[in-house]
């Protein structure tokens, strides 16, 4: 299989992004994730006074958080074939398939894997960093490659 990727990726002459730039991407949507989720939490966060209730508000509202997460990646990688800081650090997703922008079906997979890669102590970004063509967990299931844009 990684041959074949290779072969595409060598035909279509793209670059598979670097480590670093897929690093600087999550930093950036994960930041950017912790925004719009502070500020929708504002007014229960800030009426607590301790760090107890602070993380006990928190965790009360995980899922939430995690849906948020799936539906930020969906609609992005759905719509512009990369997050918000795979724009910025100048990388994008392409479906191996079609070498074109994830599907509606592929983004979601690609999300959905991607919490549960984070859930798992980040065993499915670890694996990225072992595999010859960088594909993580959700890109695996989503039949995805991020390259150099």
């Amino acid at each position: 299989m990684n041959e074949e990727i290779f072969k595409l990726l060598s035909r279509e002459q793209l670059e598979l992004a670097s480590k670093q730039k897929r690093f600087g991407a999550y930093i950036i949507d994960e930041f950017i994730l912790s925004v719009i989720w502070l500020s929708i939490i504002w007014d229960s966060f800030t009426g607590l006074s301790t760090i107890e209730d602070k993380l006990v508000l928190i965790n009360a509202y995980i899922l939430e958080f995690m849906a948020l997460k799936v539906i930020y990646h969906t609609f992005f990688v759905m719509q512009y074939a990369a997050s918000p800081g795979k724009i910025i650090m100048k990388i994008r997703i392409l479906e191996l398939g079609t070498t074109s922008t994830p599907s509606f079906f592929c983004s979601l997979n690609r999300a959905c894997v991607r919490v549960v890669s984070e859930m798992l102590f980040y065993i499915g970004f670890i694996w990225g960093l072992l595999d010859p063509v960088r594909q993580t967990w959700h890109d695996k299931t989503a039949k995805t490659v991020v390259v150099d844009a």
